[in-house]
């Protein structure tokens, strides 16, 4: 999946926040239901708008970018 299907950032669109392409979701969001110990599905049935293959492809996108900021991260 691309980028540009997973996030868009738009300044008319929740004031430039990240969210999910396609809706108004921003992806903070899921984070923040992830942090609180919320399920994705959990997440997901709040958010019908948002597909399951974008909060995925989200989260693995914030994992590599955490792993690339630090790569001694990495599992051995």
């Amino acid at each position: 999946m691309k980028k540009e299907q997973i996030i868009t950032c738009d300044k008319e669109i929740v004031s430039g926040t990240p969210v999910f392409a396609g809706t108004r979701v921003p992806v903070a969001i899921l984070i923040d239901y992830l942090k609180a110990g919320d399920s994705l599905e959990r997440f997901l049935e709040g958010f019908p708008t948002v597909k399951r293959a974008q909060a995925i492809a989200f989260l693995d996108m914030a994992l590599e970018a955490a792993l690339t900021e630090n790569p001694s991260a990495r599992a051995a």
